[in-house]
């Protein structure tokens, strides 16, 4: 991955996507053949920071958006939670679970059709409303971390660390399902896959 130039990620330094430690840092297979097929996806395609009017964009209109998605977004998790509510301490939050597995398939389908095959975002405050706004606000990890909490304090350690590997394994491929599937539904090239798929 590549990014604009600057201290974002991809930046070329720190231990994020594209810069230091992280992928596409130098490590396994890089400048391989088969990788620089495929073209680098920009980090933030929305914004050029070698475009001076887009570097000195003005940060209110982008913080209004993302707290009214934020606002909806959190609103929708809280009526999940009045409509599933937890049995009781000891029991497994399956409402939280569920919501940020949710919340994750969703936002690996809006990152593809966003940002992946040259698309860019229809407005420049899709990404903020929507990614960070709404699906920043349904999904979780202060309420993850409480009821992580919550498990232990009721002597329900072996629910906790179920309850923690599950949501992170199920986070991460419901992120991976969603954009995947997403990429088939649309005709691009499906990621992660044998390289004769790509």
């Amino acid at each position: 991955m590549t990014g604009p130039a600057g201290n974002g990620p991809g930046a070329g330094g720190g231990d994020g996507p594209g810069g230091g430690d992280g992928p596409g840092a130098g490590g396994p297979g890089a400048g391989g053949a088969a990788e620089a097929a495929v073209p680098a996806e920009a980090i933030d395609p929305d914004v050029d920071l070698h475009v001076p009017a887009q570097r000195a964009e003005r940060p209110g209109p982008v913080l209004a958006a993302i707290a009214a998605g934020g606002a909806l977004g959190a609103s929708a998790r809280y009526g999940a939670s009045l409509l599933w509510p937890a049995a009781g301490p000891g029991a497994f939050p399956w409402t939280t679970f569920w919501t940020n597995v949710a919340g994750c398939a969703l936002i690996g389908v809006l990152m593809v059709l966003i940002s992946e095959g040259g698309r860019t975002a229809p407005h420049p405050l899709v990404r903020p409303f929507a990614g960070v706004g709404v699906l920043g606000g349904f999904t979780t990890f202060s309420t993850y971390a409480a009821d992580f909490s919550r498990l232990l304090d009721a002597g329900e350690a072996g629910r906790a660390l179920a309850y923690a590997g599950l949501t992170l394994v199920a986070a991460l491929g419901a992120v991976g399902a969603g954009a995947g599937l997403t990429r088939l539904a649309t005709g691009l090239p499906v990621r992660g896959g044998p390289r004769g798929r790509e």
